[in-house]
């Protein structure tokens, strides 16, 4: 079997696309584009044995290539575009988060995947993550019995993209200095709720089965980001912490937290919690980092028993996973449809939180 062809457009948090595919012994990385010239140096200089061609622009890649898989991981207001273009062209999309500026974006571009026969995957990467999939196996094997409350949250005390202090919170936004686009509404859609929120969400909503939300409230603020931009010369257009409560149809509750920026004792947290009848499940990221413990609480015997997951079994990142989907014309863990409901939902909270009043579906 012929190696399958990818390209990478976006060498900032599309460096983890193309290591993935880079790894990956059925593929054959043709292309990669970005329009920061720092960024175009730096692939020729950090991957001297890759012979590939490297583009400024995107579309001209899709023009020139031939490529069946491609990796859209730009500033959110090229998702749309770059995905529908590539779908077009021929290729299957693998789309950084969120999926789309808003749901009108969304669901034209499941539509475009559906009429040209082509996989479209989100990379909503807390999924991916061993833990995660332990959470969803327990979740999934009735151990938890029904799920009726959830919480998740993600706060920074001082992490803005671009515009924090020092270098803690930007990783995973690929802030730092040129993190300007995270708080300029026209090219990202929003601040934290559509950067950080957008993980949130879709983790617990993936643990709970997605169902369907019948209203969501919803509250933004910009109390900290629009001075510490105007320190700068910039201009700070989007929120800097937002929350809502999202009701379902099936009864169940979630409540959404997240912020770039404010007055909490930690530089970072992160927390999801659910409670079930049968079960209690709680994962939080340890000393202010990027790493993760989970712990189950129930009631056995008349006894409370707590118990933490230890090593969960390894598990392929979503570029391993999104190949093998196209090579063996299988899912993908994360199904377009589902991105689009993560989209509703963050429209409707931004509705909310402008009209001060309950969104229904």
């Amino acid at each position: 079997m012929a190696k399958l062809k990818a390209a990478v457009i976006g060498f900032g948090m599309g460096c983890n696309h193309f290591d993935g595919y880079l790894n990956h012994p059925d593929v054959e990385v043709v292309a990669v584009a970005d329009r920061r010239a720092d960024r175009r140096a730096r692939i020729s200089a950090e991957y001297p044995q890759w012979h590939g061609k490297i583009y400024e622009e995107g579309m001209d890649l899709i023009k020139n290539e031939k490529i069946d898989i491609l990796s859209v991981a730009v500033p959110n207001n090229q998702h749309c575009s770059l995905t529908i273009a590539g779908l077009e062209a021929g290729a299957h999309v693998l789309c950084e988060k969120p999926m789309a500026m808003n749901t009108a974006e969304a669901e034209k571009m499941l539509e475009t995947a559906r009429r040209c026969g082509k996989k479209l995957g989100i990379d909503f990467s807390y999924r991916f993550f061993p833990q995660s999939r332990a959470m969803k196996a327990m979740v999934d094997s009735g151990a938890m019995g029904e799920i009726y409350f959830a919480e998740s949250t993600w706060f920074r005390r001082n992490g803005i993209p671009g515009l924090a202090d020092d270098d803690f919170g930007t990783s995973s936004s690929a802030g730092g200095a040129m993190g300007s686009w995270f708080f300029d509404k026209e090219q990202s859609g929003g601040g934290p709720l559509i950067d950080l929120g957008v993980h949130r969400l879709d983790l617990a909503l993936w643990l709970m089965g997605y169902p369907e939300p019948a209203y969501v409230l919803g509250s933004t603020y910009a109390k900290i980001g629009p001075e510490k931009a105007e320190k700068r010369g910039q201009t700070f257009s989007v929120e800097d912490l937002a929350c809502a409560m999202i009701k379902f149809k099936n009864g169940a509750s979630l409540q959404l937290n997240v912020s770039w920026a404010g007055n909490v004792k930690e530089k970072e947290l992160q927390s999801t919690r659910l409670i079930g009848t049968k079960c209690g499940l709680l994962q939080k990221n340890l000393n202010e980092g990027y790493s993760f413990e989970v712990e189950f609480f129930k009631t056995e015997n008349g006894l409370p028993l707590d118990c933490k997951l230890h090593d969960p079994q390894p598990c392929p990142r979503a570029y391993e996973l999104f190949v093998n989907a196209v090579r063996d014309n299988t899912g993908f863990l994360v199904r377009p449809e589902e991105g689009v409901t993560v989209m509703r939902l963050l429209d409707a909270i931004y509705e909310s939180a402008a009209s001060g009043k309950p969104v229904s579906f």
